[in-house]
Protein backbone atom coordinates (compact mmCIF):
# COMPACT_ATOMS: atom_id res chain seq x y z
CA UNK A 1 0.00 0.00 0.00
CA UNK A 2 1.30 3.31 -1.34
CA UNK A 3 1.78 5.95 1.54
CA UNK A 4 1.02 9.26 2.40
CA UNK A 5 3.13 11.50 3.62
CA UNK A 6 2.27 15.46 4.54
CA UNK A 7 5.39 18.06 5.08
CA UNK A 8 3.99 20.46 7.60
CA UNK A 9 5.49 23.67 9.58
CA UNK A 10 5.67 21.85 12.83
CA UNK A 11 7.51 19.04 11.23
CA UNK A 12 9.98 21.80 10.21
CA UNK A 13 10.80 23.22 13.26
CA UNK A 14 10.77 19.83 14.99
CA UNK A 15 13.78 19.35 12.54
CA UNK A 16 15.32 22.93 13.44
CA UNK A 17 15.65 21.91 17.30
CA UNK A 18 17.39 18.99 15.90
CA UNK A 19 19.60 20.07 13.69
CA UNK A 20 20.44 22.60 16.95
CA UNK A 21 21.12 19.89 19.21
CA UNK A 22 23.84 18.65 16.57
CA UNK A 23 25.65 21.75 17.35
CA UNK A 24 25.23 22.26 13.21
CA UNK A 25 25.67 26.29 12.57
CA UNK A 26 23.21 28.90 12.79
CA UNK A 27 23.92 29.75 9.04
CA UNK A 28 23.26 26.15 8.01
CA UNK A 29 20.04 26.14 10.29
CA UNK A 30 18.50 28.84 8.99
CA UNK A 31 19.04 27.51 5.74
CA UNK A 32 18.11 24.25 5.34
CA UNK A 33 14.77 25.69 7.16
CA UNK A 34 14.10 28.58 4.69
CA UNK A 35 14.61 25.80 1.95
CA UNK A 36 11.96 23.16 3.61
CA UNK A 37 9.71 26.23 3.89
CA UNK A 38 10.07 27.18 0.46
CA UNK A 39 9.37 23.13 -0.29
CA UNK A 40 6.07 23.25 1.33
CA UNK A 41 4.72 26.44 0.00
CA UNK A 42 5.31 24.46 -3.26
CA UNK A 43 3.10 21.48 -2.13
CA UNK A 44 0.07 23.54 -1.34
CA UNK A 45 -1.39 21.51 0.31
CA UNK A 46 -0.41 18.25 -1.60
CA UNK A 47 0.98 15.16 -0.48
CA UNK A 48 4.91 14.49 -0.04
CA UNK A 49 5.48 11.57 -2.87
CA UNK A 50 8.50 10.73 -5.14
CA UNK A 51 7.06 12.03 -8.08
CA UNK A 52 6.16 16.04 -6.66
CA UNK A 53 10.02 16.05 -5.16
CA UNK A 54 11.24 15.38 -8.74
CA UNK A 55 9.15 17.92 -10.12
CA UNK A 56 10.61 20.26 -7.89
CA UNK A 57 13.82 19.67 -8.31
CA UNK A 58 13.02 19.98 -12.08
CA UNK A 59 11.82 23.49 -11.23
CA UNK A 60 15.04 24.61 -8.93
CA UNK A 61 17.00 23.26 -11.56
CA UNK A 62 15.10 26.04 -14.38
CA UNK A 63 15.88 28.74 -11.98
CA UNK A 64 19.01 28.53 -10.14
CA UNK A 65 22.33 27.20 -10.43
CA UNK A 66 23.17 23.61 -10.39
CA UNK A 67 25.23 23.90 -6.96
CA UNK A 68 22.39 26.08 -5.22
CA UNK A 69 19.95 23.29 -6.25
CA UNK A 70 21.99 20.51 -4.70
CA UNK A 71 22.07 22.95 -1.68
CA UNK A 72 18.40 22.96 -0.98
CA UNK A 73 18.30 19.49 -2.60
CA UNK A 74 20.74 18.75 0.75
CA UNK A 75 18.45 19.92 3.32
CA UNK A 76 15.03 18.09 1.84
CA UNK A 77 16.82 15.04 2.16
CA UNK A 78 18.51 15.20 5.54
CA UNK A 79 15.13 15.92 6.70
CA UNK A 80 13.72 13.01 4.95
CA UNK A 81 15.94 10.84 6.60
CA UNK A 82 15.22 12.43 9.84
CA UNK A 83 11.11 11.79 9.25
CA UNK A 84 12.45 7.63 7.94
CA UNK A 85 11.55 8.80 4.90
CA UNK A 86 14.51 7.95 3.14
CA UNK A 87 12.98 6.24 0.17
CA UNK A 88 11.62 9.78 -0.89
CA UNK A 89 15.20 11.22 -1.55
CA UNK A 90 16.07 12.47 -4.05
CA UNK A 91 19.66 12.70 -5.90
CA UNK A 92 21.89 15.58 -6.76
CA UNK A 93 22.58 16.92 -9.77
CA UNK A 94 25.63 16.13 -11.60
CA UNK A 95 28.05 19.10 -11.75
CA UNK A 96 31.07 18.55 -13.63
CA UNK A 97 34.20 19.81 -11.48
CA UNK A 98 35.27 23.51 -12.53
CA UNK A 99 39.44 23.12 -13.75
CA UNK A 100 40.00 26.74 -12.45
CA UNK A 101 38.25 29.30 -10.71
CA UNK A 102 36.92 32.52 -12.11
CA UNK A 103 39.36 35.57 -12.04
CA UNK A 104 36.74 37.52 -12.80
CA UNK A 105 35.56 36.98 -9.18
CA UNK A 106 39.24 36.57 -7.68
CA UNK A 107 40.86 38.38 -5.22
CA UNK A 108 44.25 38.75 -5.70
CA UNK A 109 46.96 40.10 -3.60
CA UNK A 110 47.00 43.05 -5.27
CA UNK A 111 43.25 43.55 -4.69
CA UNK A 112 43.68 42.42 -1.04
CA UNK A 113 46.56 45.65 -0.43
CA UNK A 114 44.70 47.76 -1.98
CA UNK A 115 41.56 47.54 0.35
CA UNK A 116 43.73 47.38 3.37
CA UNK A 117 45.88 50.55 2.50
CA UNK A 118 42.44 52.44 1.61
CA UNK A 119 40.93 52.02 4.18
CA UNK A 120 44.06 52.75 6.63
CA UNK A 121 44.00 56.09 4.43
CA UNK A 122 40.78 56.87 5.01
CA UNK A 123 41.11 56.22 8.91
CA UNK A 124 39.40 53.24 9.09
CA UNK A 125 41.95 51.28 10.78
CA UNK A 126 39.18 48.56 12.31
CA UNK A 127 38.22 47.89 8.97
CA UNK A 128 41.87 47.55 7.93
CA UNK A 129 42.95 45.14 10.83
CA UNK A 130 39.50 43.40 10.38
CA UNK A 131 40.80 42.49 6.80
CA UNK A 132 44.21 41.42 7.93
CA UNK A 133 43.28 39.52 10.71
CA UNK A 134 40.72 37.22 8.17
CA UNK A 135 43.31 37.06 5.45
CA UNK A 136 46.46 36.24 7.63
CA UNK A 137 44.45 33.27 9.54
CA UNK A 138 42.22 32.12 7.15
CA UNK A 139 39.10 32.40 9.43
CA UNK A 140 35.77 32.00 8.75
CA UNK A 141 33.87 35.56 9.01
CA UNK A 142 31.93 33.57 11.45
CA UNK A 143 34.87 33.02 13.76
CA UNK A 144 36.07 36.84 13.88
CA UNK A 145 33.93 37.04 17.44
CA UNK A 146 37.22 34.12 18.79
CA UNK A 147 39.91 36.64 17.95
CA UNK A 148 39.62 38.06 21.64
CA UNK A 149 41.72 40.25 23.52
CA UNK A 150 43.16 37.35 25.55
CA UNK A 151 43.88 35.58 22.11
CA UNK A 152 46.09 37.92 21.32
CA UNK A 153 47.86 38.23 24.44
CA UNK A 154 48.69 34.48 24.33
CA UNK A 155 49.57 34.43 20.58
CA UNK A 156 46.49 31.79 20.05
CA UNK A 157 42.51 31.36 19.33
CA UNK A 158 41.17 28.25 19.94
CA UNK A 159 38.09 28.36 17.28
CA UNK A 160 35.13 26.02 18.04
CA UNK A 161 32.95 26.04 14.66
CA UNK A 162 30.81 22.93 13.72
CA UNK A 163 31.64 20.28 16.12
CA UNK A 164 35.25 20.67 16.11
CA UNK A 165 37.38 22.39 18.04
CA UNK A 166 40.79 23.96 16.37
CA UNK A 167 43.87 26.26 17.53
CA UNK A 168 44.49 29.45 15.32
CA UNK A 169 48.02 30.85 15.51
CA UNK A 170 48.58 34.75 14.74
CA UNK A 171 51.45 35.70 13.57
CA UNK A 172 54.21 38.20 15.94
CA UNK A 173 53.38 41.53 13.29
CA UNK A 174 49.39 40.75 13.61
CA UNK A 175 49.84 40.82 17.15
CA UNK A 176 51.54 43.68 17.32
CA UNK A 177 48.86 45.65 15.69
CA UNK A 178 45.96 44.73 17.50
CA UNK A 179 47.58 45.43 20.66
CA UNK A 180 47.55 48.49 19.47
CA UNK A 181 44.60 49.17 18.74
CA UNK A 182 43.06 47.62 21.94
CA UNK A 183 45.26 49.85 24.09
CA UNK A 184 43.91 52.62 21.49
CA UNK A 185 40.49 51.66 22.25
CA UNK A 186 40.64 50.54 25.92
CA UNK A 187 39.23 46.66 25.17
CA UNK A 188 40.68 45.20 28.28
CA UNK A 189 39.15 41.70 27.65
CA UNK A 190 36.62 39.77 25.16
CA UNK A 191 36.05 40.15 20.89
CA UNK A 192 38.56 42.36 19.82
CA UNK A 193 36.20 43.94 16.80
CA UNK A 194 32.95 45.45 18.05
CA UNK A 195 30.31 47.73 17.27
CA UNK A 196 30.18 50.85 18.95
CA UNK A 197 27.38 49.49 21.31
CA UNK A 198 29.99 46.48 22.28
CA UNK A 199 28.41 44.02 20.27
CA UNK A 200 30.97 41.51 18.18
CA UNK A 201 31.09 42.61 14.15
CA UNK A 202 29.10 40.72 12.23
CA UNK A 203 28.87 39.11 8.61
CA UNK A 204 26.81 41.96 7.49
CA UNK A 205 28.63 44.74 8.79
CA UNK A 206 31.88 43.68 7.60
CA UNK A 207 29.92 42.48 4.17
CA UNK A 208 28.76 46.17 4.25
CA UNK A 209 31.81 48.11 4.97
CA UNK A 210 33.98 46.43 2.52
CA UNK A 211 31.87 46.92 -0.53
CA UNK A 212 31.97 50.98 0.27
CA UNK A 213 35.68 50.45 0.51
CA UNK A 214 35.78 48.69 -3.19
CA UNK A 215 35.13 52.06 -5.28
CA UNK A 216 38.05 53.98 -3.47
CA UNK A 217 40.26 51.29 -3.69
CA UNK A 218 39.36 50.55 -6.98
CA UNK A 219 38.43 46.86 -6.91
CA UNK A 220 35.39 45.34 -8.20
CA UNK A 221 32.80 44.88 -6.11
CA UNK A 222 32.01 41.24 -7.46
CA UNK A 223 35.67 40.19 -5.87
CA UNK A 224 34.74 41.74 -2.20
CA UNK A 225 33.20 40.00 0.34
CA UNK A 226 34.41 38.56 3.43
CA UNK A 227 35.25 34.52 2.13
CA UNK A 228 37.40 35.54 -0.46
CA UNK A 229 39.98 36.32 2.19
CA UNK A 230 39.95 33.22 3.77
CA UNK A 231 40.40 31.85 -0.10
CA UNK A 232 43.51 33.92 -0.63
CA UNK A 233 45.06 32.84 2.63
CA UNK A 234 44.21 28.87 1.35
CA UNK A 235 46.23 29.72 -2.00
CA UNK A 236 48.57 31.63 -0.72
CA UNK A 237 49.43 29.21 1.63
CA UNK A 238 49.37 26.09 -0.61
CA UNK A 239 51.59 27.87 -2.98
CA UNK A 240 54.15 28.05 -0.36
CA UNK A 241 53.74 24.87 1.59
CA UNK A 242 52.06 22.57 -1.27
CA UNK A 243 50.21 20.89 1.74
CA UNK A 244 46.87 20.52 1.57
CA UNK A 245 45.98 18.10 4.77
CA UNK A 246 47.62 20.76 6.78
CA UNK A 247 45.77 23.67 5.40
CA UNK A 248 42.26 21.72 5.95
CA UNK A 249 43.24 21.53 9.28
CA UNK A 250 43.72 25.08 9.62
CA UNK A 251 40.57 25.76 7.62
CA UNK A 252 39.04 23.47 9.96
CA UNK A 253 37.91 21.45 6.83
CA UNK A 254 36.69 17.38 7.25
CA UNK A 255 37.22 16.36 3.80
CA UNK A 256 40.94 18.10 1.36
CA UNK A 257 38.18 17.49 -1.67
CA UNK A 258 36.58 20.75 0.42
CA UNK A 259 39.84 22.81 1.01
CA UNK A 260 41.03 21.73 -3.25
CA UNK A 261 38.43 23.97 -4.19
CA UNK A 262 40.04 26.66 -2.24
CA UNK A 263 43.31 25.86 -3.69
CA UNK A 264 42.28 26.34 -7.21
CA UNK A 265 44.27 28.59 -9.59
CA UNK A 266 42.84 30.89 -12.27
CA UNK A 267 42.77 30.09 -15.58
CA UNK A 268 45.36 33.00 -16.82
CA UNK A 269 47.64 31.40 -14.13
CA UNK A 270 47.14 27.89 -15.63
CA UNK A 271 47.43 29.31 -19.31
CA UNK A 272 51.19 31.16 -18.31
CA UNK A 273 52.53 27.71 -16.95
CA UNK A 274 51.18 26.18 -20.28
CA UNK A 275 53.54 28.71 -22.26
CA UNK A 276 56.42 28.40 -19.40
CA UNK A 277 56.82 24.65 -20.43
CA UNK A 278 58.16 25.27 -24.08
CA UNK A 279 56.63 22.28 -25.61
CA UNK A 280 55.42 24.20 -28.99
CA UNK A 281 58.26 23.40 -31.33
CA UNK A 282 57.39 25.07 -34.38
Amino acid sequence: MKKNYKLSAKQIRCYGAYLREQERADSTVQKYLHDLAALLAYLRGRALTKAVLLEWKGDLAGRYAPASVNTMLAAVNGFLRFMGWGELTVRFLKIQKALFCDERRELTRADYVRLVNTARRKRKERLSLVLQTICATGIRVSELREITAEAVASGRAEIANKGKRRSIFLSEKLCRLLKSYLKRNGITAGPVFVTRSGRPLDRSNIWRDMKVLCKSAGVKPDKVFPHNLRHLFARTFYTQEKDLSRLADILGHTSVNTTRIYTAESGLIHARQMERMGLIVT
